[in-house]
């Protein structure tokens, strides 16, 4: 037996509508997408504080989504689930991954994004997140980010970034590295982050072990991470237990 259509059917169908721009749908496009929002949205609209975390779904990067997804359902009251795992809209004409982020995205509390490269699905999410009405509920997560002018050094995953990031910088020479990881250290001091510049040797060594080098970003990609932690809301990371700090920092 079909499920009933979900009593916010009206306020789904909004959610369409803007997903699509007013694109006209077929009946039976209709009754299929109210059936994926009768199964998933009932999740959403409980007392729990839900967080849909996005990011890409393929090896080895979906490893951290899900460390990500347990770190944050270890709170008391709290729903998190990743949005790869989520069944498919059945309708072969529509852009059903849109349709998918809007409806969910449009009932969770919270929208969490871990980024590892500048490439994938996760790239189109970092638009959609970027901008209202998402943006106020997102967070992101992004490996090996730091805005190399007027850092924010305040916690520890920050300075190990862009500690990172300067190592792997090809336009600085060894000698050049290390006078910007001893004045990244110093500007940490500052901050009241208590690192040397032995343990920031360390991670840029660990992190060199584990591969692969340091994550690129695109110039986009950057500016958009840079949005978010202007407002407080990037939280950046090297390796898992740094993830697992930041997702702990997510409200």
């Amino acid at each position: 037996m079909s499920p009933a259509p979900p009593p916010n059917a009206a306020e789904i169908k909004h959610r369409v509508d803007e997903a699509l721009h007013g694109l006209e749908l077929a009946p039976e496009e209709t009754a299929e997408i109210l059936r994926f929002a009768s199964e998933e949205v009932p999740h959403l609209q409980t007392p729990e504080t839900s967080y849909l975390v996005v990011g890409s779904f393929r090896s080895p990067y979906v490893r951290r989504l899900r460390v990500t997804e347990t770190e944050l359902n270890r709170r008391f009251g709290t729903y998190a689930f990743v949005l790869g795992d989520l069944r498919d809209i059945d309708v072969d004409r529509l852009p059903t991954f849109r349709l998918r982020f809007y409806i969910v995205a449009s009932y969770a509390d919270m929208i969490v994004a871990v980024y590892e490269q500048d490439a994938g699905g996760e790239v189109t999410e970092l638009g959609k997140i970027s901008e209202m009405p998402f943006f106020e509920d997102s967070y992101v997560l992004p490996r090996d980010y730091a805005w190399m002018t007027d850092r924010r050094l305040e916690h520890e995953e920050a300075v190990y970034a862009a500690a990172v990031r300067l190592a792997g910088n090809p336009d600085l020479d060894d000698e050049q590295v290390e006078a910007e990881l001893e004045r990244l250290v110093e500007n940490a001091r500052a901050n009241d982050v208590d690192v040397s510049l032995d343990d920031v040797r360390e991670r840029i060594e660990e992190r060199e072990e584990a591969g692969p080098d340091a994550t690129t970003y695109s110039w986009v990609h950057l500016n958009e991470f840079r949005l978010f932690e202007l407002h407080d809301r990037c939280f950046p990371w090297t390796d898992i237990d740094d993830l697992r700090s930041s997702a702990d920092r997510i409200p």
